[in-house]
């Protein structure tokens, strides 16, 4: 990889719950994937106290290898959640977060890692900028999807629109987003970074959204009334704050 352009540190953030089953592969892939890497990184698990094992599958890999973290919350469960506290829980100055199901192919990291290095403020895996990169999907699945992305699209910035604003898989600089309180409801933070965030500058990679590996999906009713509830508020602040259109 070229120049880190001042970033001396990436922290990836792994939301968990109940994904014991998909941990070992994603870790060595991971791992795989980072050697080409020459930033320093480190892996932080954050679960929301999993009863199948995660932990004991994390605490196996951090006995061996100091990149790797585990932080639990007890009483306390959604994805944006996890990635804020996983976030505040370290120094590094590139933040990323990635799904724990390999959905998120992790070979996609060292391009996302090169597209925040070469001057951009965020760096995507989009589904929406090839077509077909949501195989697998039901037609009422990807139906929502592009719904909730559409509605979303008058609350960006003019000048930093991406077609993935609900990406749950993004590498993005630290001062972007220093100072601000980030909603801890619901699975979809970037649009709330997007929005609310200091971004200039933003680059989508295409990938191929893939099927779960192992364990059951979290989206459920609750997820798109959470997902609703932060596009009202969002939507206060994008069209009352001074020259926002």
């Amino acid at each position: 990889m070229g120049s880190s352009n001042g970033i001396s540190k990436f922290g990836l953030v792994i939301p968990t719950l109940n994904e014991a089953g998909n941990l070992p592969t994603l870790f060595d892939r991971i791992r795989a994937a980072m050697s080409s890497v020459e930033i320093p990184y480190e892996l932080i698990v954050v679960d929301d106290d999993s009863q199948d094992g995660t932990a004991d599958v994390v605490g196996k890999y951090s006995s061996t290898d100091p990149r790797v973290r585990l932080l639990v919350r007890k009483e306390q469960r959604g994805l944006a959640g996890a990635v804020i506290h996983g976030w505040q829980q370290t120094d590094a100055d590139l933040l990323g977060v990635i799904d724990a199901d390999l959905q998120h192919p992790p070979e996609l990291l060292p391009v996302l890692i090169e597209g925040v290095c070469s001057g951009n403020d965020v760096a995507i895996a989009s589904r929406y900028v090839k077509a077909k990169s949501t195989g697998g999907w039901s037609a009422a699945r990807y139906a929502v999807s592009r719904l909730g992305t559409l509605v979303s699209m008058p609350l960006q910035r003019s000048g930093t629109r991406v077609k993935d604003p609900l990406s749950g898989f993004f590498v993005l600089r630290r001062e972007c987003i220093d100072g601000l309180r980030l909603q801890p409801a619901g699975f979809k933070i970037l649009l709330e970074i997007l929005v609310r965030g200091r971004i200039k500058s933003a680059v989508e990679i295409p990938f191929q959204f893939g099927l779960r590996y192992a364990g059951k999906s979290k989206a459920d009713v609750k997820v798109a009334l959470d997902y609703f509830a932060l596009l009202s508020r969002l939507s206060r602040e994008a069209f009352f704050r001074p020259g926002s259109r």
